[in-house]
């Protein structure tokens, strides 16, 4: 049990459940992970080759060597989430990314540009969307994908934001003044809200899941068990499910990363530019806002697995679409696939945990994979980065990497929902 202990009440008094605050506040925190993430960062990978004179390669290398320490020590901050709260965590956390941005804005070498990379990673792509999706599930369960699909919106408004408004911060005040000002407003907005508004479990103010004491509707569907058993982290592991699952989590990761990372410079290979690499993700984040609603509404209806293995399927399509790009209209084809790709898989990589191991021991278990996505996301760069240095394009990478998402969609298939024993 959280040792983040909290007066018997909500900060502010509503005629609807407090769950949905805390929705909105993890939806900031999703979207204030922005720092961190790859379309953010990829903006400002070419201006480093630019003013530090490295090469594609080794700002990949580095980037993806420290997305790899930091997804091997992102388990640290799942137990830390278990044992303190996310109250804690997030006003923490959020502190801590501040800093690393005020890092950033000062990096000179490779050394101060790794370390940069690797706080980047565990700080905002790691822990800033590891704690809303523990903290969420907490507070619902009958509306637990309606839940995570509103959370979603902050993933897809920080996608949609960052790239473009990078890439004109980048070209008025400098990159470096850039991270200054995305420290700036970590510390002004999102810390002082997390620690005002976050409480860990409805249970700590005197409510109930989907806020049933205050006669909340409740619906419950056919693959929604009010009766939820939790699973500790050795009892997860010994399931089939658990290990499919985890393999499942981070392909997305993989695949999105390399191509997000490179974004720019895939475009320029097929004669367009930078601005429609922005274009690209922008486009993506805004067809994919939609479908998370979609996504939500057939996991709390149909099994996870079968979502899963649609969303594999999508990410084949996507990638042989990227392949064949030529021109500005077929970007737009590809950000509008990507897009619905991510909006379908965003929630049900989500929700799959606390559907098939309950959410006690949620933190450690999520812990665990958001580990190996961001693992996953290590893997990604580098290979991206060396076949273009190799061969001085991505097509054949972009063949290669599509063997992931076929393994990942035959084997979320058979990723059934385990069965508790004692």
């Amino acid at each position: 049990m959280a040792n983040d202990h909290t007066k018997a009440k909500v900060p502010i008094q509503s005629s609807f459940y407090y769950g949905w605050v805390i929705v909105a506040v993890a939806a900031l925190s999703v979207f204030f992970s922005g720092p961190g993430q790859t379309y953010s960062i990829s903006i400002f990978k070419e201006y480093y080759i630019e003013d530090f004179g490295y090469s594609n390669s080794f700002v990949s290398g580095l980037y993806s060597v420290a997305t790899l320490l930091a997804g091997s020590l992102l388990f640290v901050v799942g137990r830390l989430t278990d044992k303190f709260g996310q109250r804690t965590m997030m006003t923490a956390i959020g502190i801590l990314l501040a800093v690393t941005c005020f890092w950033n804005s000062f990096i000179f070498g490779p050394v101060m540009m790794f370390i940069g990379f690797f706080m980047l990673r565990i700080f905002g792509q790691g822990s800033m969307t590891l704690l809303p999706n523990t903290l969420v599930p907490q507070w619902f369960m009958a509306k637990r994908g309606k839940a995570l699909s509103l959370m979603a919106i902050g993933t897809f408004v920080s996608s949609a934001l960052f790239p473009p408004l990078n890439t004109f911060l980048n070209n008025t005040i400098g990159w470096r003044y850039t991270w200054v000002f995305w420290g700036v407003l970590l510390l002004v907005i999102f810390v002082p809200i997390a620690f005002v508004f976050v409480r860990n479990k409805p249970e700590d103010v005197g409510l109930e899941m989907d806020g049933k004491k205050t006669n909340y509707p409740v619906r419950t569907h056919l693959h929604v068990d009010v009766s939820e058993v939790s699973w500790t982290v050795k009892e997860a592991m010994r399931t089939r499910a658990f290990w499919f699952i985890l393999f499942c989590v981070s392909v997305p990761a993989l695949v999105n990363t390399g191509v997000t990372f490179h974004i720019v410079s895939i475009a320029e290979g097929k004669g367009l530019t930078a601005g429609h690499a922005s274009m690209i993700l922008s486009l993506m984040a805004i067809i994919g806002f939609p479908l998370s609603f979609v996504s939500g509404y057939l996991v709390d209806r149909y099994q996870v697995k079968y979502v899963l293995a649609i969303t594999f399927l999508g990410h084949i399509i996507s990638i042989l679409m990227l392949w064949q790009v030529s021109s500005v209209v077929g970007a737009v084809i590809y950000g509008v696939l990507w897009g619905i790709v991510n909006g379908l898989e965003r929630i049900v990589l989500n929700i799959v945990w606390p559907n098939y191991f309950g959410r006690e021991h949620l933190g450690s278990i999520k812990g665990i994979a958001q580990s190996v996505m961001v693992l996953g996301s290590a893997l990604g760069p580098l290979p991206f980065g060396l076949f273009y240095d190799w061969y001085h394009g991505y097509d054949e990478i972009l063949l290669i990497i599509i063997l992931f998402p076929l393994t990942a969609g035959i084997l979320s298939l058979l990723a059934s929902k385990p069965v508790y024993k004692k």
